[in-house]
């Protein structure tokens, strides 16, 4: 049996919204994109773990127009 990594957030359910989420991810009409307050480091410049995508460097959020 193969375990396929989760790449949500340590620690919390798969379907967990960060704070810098604008959706659950896989909702059709979102993507994965950096996080714009860390840049996709997870960290902030302070060392500190960003809180708008709790350390993960990634946020889901909506693409398209409409």
């Amino acid at each position: 049996m193969s375990v396929t990594p989760s790449s949500g957030t340590p620690g919390k359910p798969e379907n967990h919204l960060k704070p810098g989420d604008e959706a659950l991810a896989g909702t059709p009409g979102t993507g994965e994109d950096l996080c714009p307050d860390c840049s996709g480091s997870g960290k902030l410049r302070d060392g500190t773990e960003c809180p708008t995508c709790e350390g993960s460097g990634r946020i889901t959020q909506g693409i398209g127009g409409g």
